[in-house]
């Protein structure tokens, strides 16, 4: 059986995709505008690359684009893509369907489906079952989202490669530098996002 020959112009279109997205992150975190809510600048180049990955998957007859079609740089560019479209819930719920379908196929890695089905639950606000999502809390410290089960975490987490998780609390320059100023009405603002992008009613 030959092996299916990647495919090198979607791949170049993702990995410019996921360049453009990062120069964008990069420069908006330098201004501190990245961090004052969901910036519309970054929302724009989400929305414009989940348009274009969407395509892109409905022309590969719905299916994940996989290390074998785009290669794993192009693999992982598009799971950054869904990753980072945070503001389109069906396309997340159903990019992570494709994902888990893949990975069983050995076509995606399980780390990516793990990401993705922790930052759906972190949107929808239930606990998450790998431990890769966090956020504020009151005390202006980042920490781990509530997880499903704290005792088997790390076990879920190698059963899709992931390290043991060693905190749930971690700082970064970046994340102490850019600590909400107003803990209330930074999750007032949050619920009112969560609402209008359709994550929860």
């Amino acid at each position: 059986m030959s092996l299916q020959k990647i495919n090198e112009k979607l791949r170049q279109i993702l990995l410019e995709m996921c360049e453009e997205d990062l120069r964008v992150r990069e420069k908006l975190a330098g201004t501190g505008e990245l961090f004052d809510g969901y910036c519309p600048k970054m929302e724009k180049v989400h929305l414009e690359n989940a348009a274009e990955l969407e395509r892109m998957i409905e022309q590969n007859k719905g299916k994940w684009l996989g290390k074998s079609m785009v290669g794993d740089d192009g693999a992982e560019a598009a799971w950054l893509i869904v990753q980072h479209a945070i503001s389109l819930p069906d396309f997340l719920r159903k990019c992570l369907k494709l994902l888990e379908t893949a990975v069983n196929e050995n076509g995606a890695e399980p780390q990516h489906f793990a990401h993705l089905a922790d930052r759906i639950a972190f949107f929808e606000r239930r606990p998450q079952k790998y431990g890769t999502q966090s956020d504020w809390n009151a005390d202006g410290k980042m920490q781990i989202w509530t997880l499903e089960n704290a005792e088997k975490v790390n076990e879920y987490r190698a059963s899709v490669r992931l390290n043991p998780l060693k905190k749930l609390i971690w700082e970064t320059d970046e994340t102490d530098k850019n600590t909400p100023k107003n803990f209330d009405e930074r999750q007032k603002e949050a619920q009112d996002w969560l609402k209008k992008t359709g994550w929860r009613k």
